[in-house]
């Protein structure tokens, strides 16, 4: 690649990528047949179900509290801005009216489309869309079996099934996604998930996708659409560490100018998981939040949704408290970045300009040392009331002043004793020519 057309491309990822990273905090849901399992996106293959086995969900799937405008308002309240919802996940049921299939949900008890009224309702509360859709397909007559299909170890099953065709399975795959992306007006994110070439038995990739000629008619329907990394295809236009914290901004290393999102869950399973205890706290989440941000990423929050259609009680409160923080503190977050000053322990720092935010992890004894700060401060302010926070003046005469510890170039804040009731204290701090 000539040096030009490297440089058009990156030109190209960030014009795509600019409002995502504008936003910082987006909705995951990962909803399908599974949740009337209620143990996880992955029962059928965790507990080896056959197709007759996982039928029942399909079955019995009729979620008739579905409100997707009370998705988007509980959404909305906590901070959000864009969606990545689940079309199709790996067991292939689709959320859609999918003119290729029948495993569908207009083939369920509950009869309607999900998807259509989905991205209407987040559309009109302002949302950008994004589309999950699962490069694998448990449920497809000629998708392959291998390391992670429900029946990897079931020599009959796999003797029965030697002779599926994968390219027609592709044709499939890509049948659907221009449905995706024809039917439902203009689509701001395609998730795919994902490719695994080398892991195992029949593990597969951008070959069995191709996905080269995928990508090809995705840029052709939608040119401004941002895609990830999991085609097989390199950095994509979005790096996506799942499930975990990344140690530092790092995570673009190979790929500069690509901007990523670590994706999470609110308790480690990604659908409906009824009885799992495992769930973040709220001040877990906001630290995990500010983290990113800190770093130059954004989140993906996930909630996975009942079989009956609602947000569970548990994910209701959590995004309550992240909202309630985010209403106060959304300047710190919203079109925020890392800042070129090392923030001290127990802090993470994020810039817009000219206005530096500290944000307090723990709440320090009276006083914050701000180190290569000193001369560089017009004013500080708590963020979430607007209250002053004085520098320190040293008086030499003052008892302790030896102890304080404040080499060259640190500013000294001076704070409150108390702490602010707020889940994460920041600290607005403006800066001034230096």
């Amino acid at each position: 690649m000539h040096p030009k057309e490297e440089d058009t491309m990156t030109d190209d990822v960030a014009a795509r990528t600019r409002w995502l990273v504008q936003e910082r905090f987006g909705l995951f849901v990962h909803w399908g047949i599974y949740a009337a399992a209620g143990r996880h996106e992955w029962v059928k293959s965790r507990e080896r179900l056959t197709d007759e086995q996982y039928q029942r969900y399909f079955d019995h799937f009729d979620p008739d509290l579905y409100d997707p405008a009370e998705w988007a308002e509980t959404a909305w309240a906590a901070g959000m801005r864009y969606i990545v919802v689940t079309t199709k996940h790996h067991d292939g049921f689709c959320l859609w009216d999918s003119a290729l299939t029948d495993y569908k949900v207009t083939n369920t008890p509950y009869g309607k489309d999900l998807l259509g009224p989905l991205v209407s309702a987040f559309r009109d509360r302002g949302f950008k869309i994004g589309f999950y859709h699962s490069l694998l397909d448990w449920h497809h007559p000629e998708f392959p079996v291998d390391l992670y299909h429900p029946q990897p170890d079931d020599a009959d099953f796999i003797a029965a099934h030697a002779d599926r065709d994968v390219s027609k399975y592709a044709d499939y795959l890509h049948g659907q996604v221009r449905e995706l992306l024809t039917n439902f007006g203009r689509i701001d994110v395609l998730w795919f998930d994902f490719s695994y070439p080398g892991r195992g038995f029949n593990a597969k990739g951008r070959d069995e996708w191709r996905s080269e000629q995928l990508l090809a008619m995705v840029r052709e329907l939608q040119p401004h659409i941002i895609v990830n990394n999991r085609l097989d295809l390199g950095a994509g236009d979005l790096l996506t560490p799942e499930q975990v914290q990344p140690a530092s901004a790092v995570t673009t290393a190979g790929a500069p100018g690509v901007p990523w999102e670590a994706c999470q869950t609110l308790n480690g399973s990604w659908g409906y998981d009824r009885d799992n205890l495992d769930w973040k706290s709220t001040d877990l989440l906001l630290r995990m939040l500010i983290d990113g941000v800190a770093k130059g990423g954004n989140l993906l929050l996930n909630v996975g949704p009942t079989a009956r259609g609602e947000f569970e009680p548990r994910a209701v409160e959590r995004l309550a408290g992240i909202g309630e923080w985010l209403r106060r503190h959304e300047r710190s977050i919203r079109g925020a970045g890392p800042s070129g000053f090392t923030a001290p322990p127990d802090c993470r720092y994020t810039q817009v300009g000219n206005r530096l935010y500290v944000h307090l992890f723990a709440w320090p004894m009276r006083h914050l040392r701000l180190p290569g700060l000193a001369g560089r401060v017009e004013y500080a302010q708590l963020l979430h009331d607007a209250s002053e926070v004085r520098p320190l003046v040293l008086d030499d005469a003052e008892p302790g002043h030896e102890y304080l510890g404040t080499p060259d170039g640190t500013l000294t804040l001076q704070l409150p004793v108390q702490r602010p009731d707020v889940a994460i204290p920041v600290i607005e701090l403006f800066l001034g020519e230096g």
